[in-house]
This record gives structure tokens, sequence and C-alpha cells, in this order.
């Protein structure tokens, strides 16, 4: 599977060079990298290329934007086993302190104003990411939701055209929003938003805990703990790989 999205391998020079490692061994270092938390320069020798080399392929792919294209691939092959409930997705956002800086980077507001990252999630009825994104800690999570719903793509169905619209979008109370109600609902999405000072709590875990789960899940990738890249297409390289796993586990199952 990732072999169909990986670009090719630039050609060798005539006179000869470094062997240039295989796709396979690199993807599995990156992985180990991604779930350990190890930095490169801990990557062990088992796995043939060295933590640069590595480092040096992740930032190769990331431009290539494999990684988006291997989550969609994994996500096409889920929807056309009909995997994929679309009924009630939601969405919500995690923060983590990023500890180097970087871009995409702002003061975390539950945090004494230090510097974080969120990720932002659009996940499915049973919990799996459907979109990905990556702001600043001090970004408001309802400004992260048309650029999330936008950013689903279109994905493969059992039976008829490719879908990429929930029919429901549960969130919290931090996208109480009229403009986000009525941009939803012009797109066929019923929105399923708390009201501040209308509903109680208790009622907010009733749709949404699968997407709380799905983040207790992101952190099986240890990578996520913590931001230590400084460069946001690195940070969301991670937060891809992440989600990839979390739906090939479910395409194994």
């Amino acid at each position: 599977m990732f072999q169909r999205v990986v670009p090719s391998a630039p050609t060798r020079p005539q006179g000869g060079g470094r062997r240039r490692y295989g796709d396979r061994e690199v993807l599995a270092a990156i992985v180990f990298v991604a779930t350990s938390g190890c930095t490169w320069r801990q990557l062990p020798g088992v796995f043939g290329p060295s933590g640069p080399t590595a480092h040096r392929r992740l930032t190769e792919w990331s431009k290539a934007r494999v990684w988006a294209k291997l989550h969609r691939l994994v996500l096409d092959e889920l929807g056309s086993r009909g995997d994929l409930d679309w009924s009630r997705c939601a969405i919500d956002s995690v923060n983590m302190r990023a500890l180097k800086g970087g871009t995409l980077t702002g003061p975390n507001p539950v945090d004494r104003g230090k510097n974080g990252s969120k990720i932002h999630l659009i996940t499915g009825r049973t919990g799996l990411p459907l979109s990905i994104g990556i702001s600043g800690a001090n970004l408001h999570d309802s400004q992260a939701l048309e650029p999330l719903v936008r950013g689903i793509p279109p994905i493969r169905s059992r039976r008829g055209p490719r879908r990429r619209k929930p029919g429901k979008l549960h969130a919290d109370k931090a996208y109480d929003n009229r403009h986000l109600r009525q941009w939803l609902r012009s797109r066929n999405i019923t929105p399923r938003i708390a009201r501040k000072g209308i509903e109680s709590s208790q009622r907010l875990g009733r749709h949404r805990w699968t997407i709380e789960r799905t983040m207790a899940w992101l952190a099986g990738c240890r990578r996520l703990h913590r931001r230590y890249e400084r460069t946001a297409e690195h940070f969301l390289a991670f937060t891809s790989i992440a989600c990839t796993l979390i739906c090939y586990r479910r395409l194994t199952k």
C-alpha cells in the first residue's frame, strides 16, 4: 500500500555513491521514532538507516504529501469495506507544549501562556480520524471547524459515490457560534453543537466520547506527547502517521 503513494527514488549518479536505503526500511525507522518517542540520534542501528537519513526522508516525503495520501488510501480501504460510519461525526482539539518553538505555535491559555500547539481532529462515529489540522495553541477551536470540514477527502463507499460530508457533526461549547451552525446547514450537515448556558455538561459526552478516546489513542504515538519539531510540516507528519496507524489497525482487524 505504501508503494502506491511514495515517490520514485532519484536516479543515482553513474559514479556510484552511497546506497540509498529502501523505502520500507526507512518507513519502519520513522514509525519507530513516532511510536517510541526517541530522538533521531537514538534510532537503533538494527533498522539500517541512520537517524539523519530517516529525518531527511521524512522531510522529502512530507513535501510530497505522502502521509496525507497514505491516510486517505487507508480510509478508502475502510470505506470500501463499509467500516466508516458517516451518520455522526465529532470535532475536537488537544493542546501540547512546543518545547522548541517553531511555526504554528503560540501561547497556550490553559498552560500559563507557555508556547504550544493544537491538534484539531474530525472523527467518524466509531472514532476513526477523517480530517487533521494543526495550529498554534492560541487559536480558538471554532476557527478550525471550516478548514477541517473542507479538509475531509472524498472517500470511497461500499455502495454509491465517494463521500466527504457527515450527516451530523457533534461539538462542544467551544464551537458554539451561529455562523458555524448556518455554514454547516448550508452544506447539508446537521450541527449538534452544545449551547453555552443552556445544555449541561452531562450530555456532552453522549456522542463525543469516541473522539476523546481517539485523542487518547494519539497519545500512543509518544512523539506527540510534546512537540519537539520546529517545523509545522514535521509535526503534521507525525500527527498524520499516528492517525494512519489508528485507521490501519482497524483495517487489519
